[in-house]
């Protein structure tokens, strides 16, 4: 009988091995605009989260964004700071786009990312674990 528990056991910790292991696996970075609202004054907050499942904390990461109106035209670009950001927590970021309405935004293109440095280490290319989307109108394309 202990032979057969040790058997099963043994195959349980088998079948088990390989979701432990991708537990332990990097995810994306999700960069999600959550929302945008009308402030005074005629500019747009954007409400972005960022989810950190990439198994790193950041302590340097900035993008570049070019702000695209409702006919396709780059409007301005934009650079915004959302460092820190902590290993798999989610972190909410308000920025303001000055004088253009949000119903004026179509797109916001992520065109650069000057900075992404996770805590001491060196700086990577965070391009390839990022997942851009979006819940707002305007939509986060790369």
């Amino acid at each position: 009988m202990f032979q057969q528990f040790r058997g099963f056991a043994m195959a349980l910790t088998v079948a088990l091995l390989p979701g432990a292991t991708m537990a332990q696996e990097a995810g994306p970075l999700g960069v999600e605009l959550n929302k945008t609202e009308q402030i005074d004054g005629g500019g747009c907050r954007a409400f972005f989260l960022f989810r950190n499942g990439s198994g790193k904390s950041f302590e340097a990461f900035e993008m570049s964004l070019a702000i695209l109106d409702q006919q396709g035209v780059i409007d301005r670009l934009l650079s915004i700071n959302a460092a820190p950001l902590p290993v798999q927590r989610t972190t909410l970021k308000l920025f303001e786009i000055p004088d253009i309405a949000c119903a004026d935004i179509s797109e916001m293109l992520l065109h650069d990312i000057p900075a992404c440095t996770p805590q001491n280490e060196e700086s990577m290319d965070c391009f390839s674990i990022l997942s851009l989307s979006s819940r707002a109108t305007a939509q986060l394309v790369q």
